[in-house]
């Protein structure tokens, strides 16, 4: 069993950065692939980025270039440092784990954090 708990959401004005972290419990941490996903008002969940147990990254093409994540397996924590910030980010920003993948299928999710970018 993994709990996530996202921390870091908050307010910024476009091109601005923010750095979320998403804590995980369970000392498996390491072989688990992490992942960040988002909710924009009335749209679907969408995947942003992910990193496997071998720090393999994945990006969706909305953020490749501005958005980085990273893990650090000795605080069982990823992050995403996000940078130059577009009101279209604005969005509940969740954390998912999986024993393989990432997807709108794993099992283990956030409660999300929310980040608004204004224009």
């Amino acid at each position: 069993q993994v709990q996530l708990v996202e921390s870091g959401g908050g307010l910024v004005q476009a091109g601005g950065s923010l750095r979320l972290s998403c804590a995980a419990s369970g000392r498996t941490f390491s072989s688990y692939a992490m992942g960040w996903f988002r909710q924009a008002p009335g749209k679907e969940r969408e995947f942003v980025a992910a990193i496997n147990w071998s720090y393999n990254e994945f990006y969706s093409d909305s953020v490749k270039g501005r958005f980085t994540i990273s893990r650090d397996n000795a605080k069982n924590t990823v992050y995403l440092q996000m940078n130059s910030l577009k009101p279209e980010d604005t969005a509940v920003y969740y954390c998912a784990a999986d024993h393989k993948v990432v997807s709108l299928r794993s099992y283990f999710w956030g409660q999300g954090s929310q980040v608004t970018v204004s224009s």
